[in-house]
């Protein structure tokens, strides 16, 4: 993947600069300008994305787009991580394949953990790419496939986990969530796969409800001839915002874990993690649900903390098991947030010192300035900021919600 020496003195020179500036400063010809382009805003995302490829000069970045949809240097790693537990146990020598390499991202992360790595595209330009970069990155031990991984897997080597991001787009580049509308359709060919790798790993959009995602692969799993089930659900974020969905198919001999859905008698191991916040559980350990006279809180006295769990957690729906655990204390059962009255200082989320709490007119009544956030209640923030005039932003935080069927107000700070 050669450019001329011109091409790359324009990339070094225009690096920091605003991709539309340094367009209108391109005025020599032998400037390859749109892969220039390319390269300059491809590693001015990649110095907060993917710092540890931003770091190696001679990476060479993709288009936009395969910019926007690659994983994260922390989702990558943390996919690393995974499969290094999944498979530490596993026979030697190891094998990865991942069947979606796309821009290689993940694969340069996960390929470190096994003996051989298989990399499979259908796009050769993205095969070429990758073969390149992961060369750059000191990755020698790994093999490229262009072509489509659906029609290969019959003859497929065995290995010890298969990776798959199915893309997330159709024919006409529009989003897709649902797994079946995904490339490759991973229910179809997820029965052939186990018998390919005792662990795979499907990362899917975190937009997707997991519990129908376990029960689409269940389903899908009843034709697989190793007994294998969805044995984990991974909810991963990044400073608090929901980025991977990742479920883990395993045989019953992978891992000595028998798993599936509550529909089979099992459930699968469920891990909330955002940074460096891991809470996990299993379904089977969630407390029973409360009778629905504590559904409705009645607070005598004004609560001193407040706590917003984070994103995964809020994802994951584990709001009884958070008020078991930590010992906190529902506001109302649709509300999602939680009060004590001494501070619980390692609950997973974000935690407030409340100070002020009541209807919502008279207690947000001489606030001017505020971060607005609402949870089960009849408006949006938009609406809120309009009607009380409050500005956005400042060190009050409010929290606005029902309690006890009746509009509540929460007047916070950081405690």
């Amino acid at each position: 993947m050669d450019f001329n020496e011109p091409t790359r003195q324009f990339i070094a020179a225009h690096r920091n600069d605003d991709v539309r500036n340094a367009a209108l400063h391109a005025h020599q010809d032998d400037v390859d300008l749109p892969f220039a382009l390319d390269q300059i805003e491809g590693w001015q995302r990649a110095r907060t994305k993917l710092p540890q490829w931003a770091s190696c000069a001679d990476i060479i970045y993709p288009p936009h787009l395969a910019m926007e949809q690659c994983s994260s240097q922390s989702t990558a790693q943390y996919k690393a991580d995974l499969a290094r537990r999944l498979t530490a146990d596993a026979p030697h020598p190891t094998t990865l394949i991942d069947i979606t390499g796309g821009f290689g991202v993940d694969f340069s992360f996960m390929a470190r953990v096994f003996d051989h790595a298989m990399y499979i595209e259908q796009q050769p330009h993205l095969v070429e790419l990758a073969r390149h970069n992961m060369r750059v990155l000191g990755i020698n031990h790994a093999e490229y496939l262009n072509g489509d991984a659906t029609d290969m897997l019959d003859r497929l080597p065995e290995a010890s986990l298969i990776m798959a991001d199915p893309a997330r787009r159709d024919s006409h580049g529009s989003r897709t969530y649902a797994i079946a509308d995904c490339t490759p359709d991973m229910l179809s060919i997820l029965p052939r796969l186990t018998a390919i790798a005792p662990n795979i790993l499907i990362k899917l959009s975190p937009m997707l409800d997991w519990h129908q995602a376990v029960r689409d692969c269940t389903a899908a799993l009843t034709a697989s001839p190793t007994g294998a089930a969805v044995t984990e659900v991974h909810i991963v974020s990044v400073h608090n915002e929901c980025k991977e969905l990742l479920l883990v198919v395993s045989t019953g001999s992978s891992n000595g874990t028998k798993a599936g859905t509550d529909d089979t008698g099992y459930a699968p191991t469920i891990v909330c993690a955002d940074d460096d916040t891991v809470i996990s559980f299993r379904q089977t350990q969630l407390p029973a649900r409360q009778s629905s006279n504590s559904d409705k809180q009645t607070l005598t006295d004004k609560p001193a903390y407040l706590y917003e769990p984070n994103a995964s957690l809020m994802k994951a729906g584990c709001f009884d098991l958070l008020a078991s655990r930590f010992a906190v204390n529902p506001i109302d059962r649709n509300s999602h947030l939680f009060v004590s009255d001494t501070l619980v200082a390692d609950f997973p989320g974000r935690i407030f010192a409340i100070t002020a709490v009541g209807p919502v007119k008279r207690t947000l009544h001489g606030i001017s300035r505020a971060n607005v956030a609402v949870r089960n209640y009849p408006a949006s923030v938009a609406q809120v900021r309009k009607r009380y005039h409050i500005a956005d932003g400042g060190d009050t935080f409010i929290f606005l919600t029902t309690m006890s069927g009746k509009k509540t107000a929460f007047v916070c700070a950081k405690p």
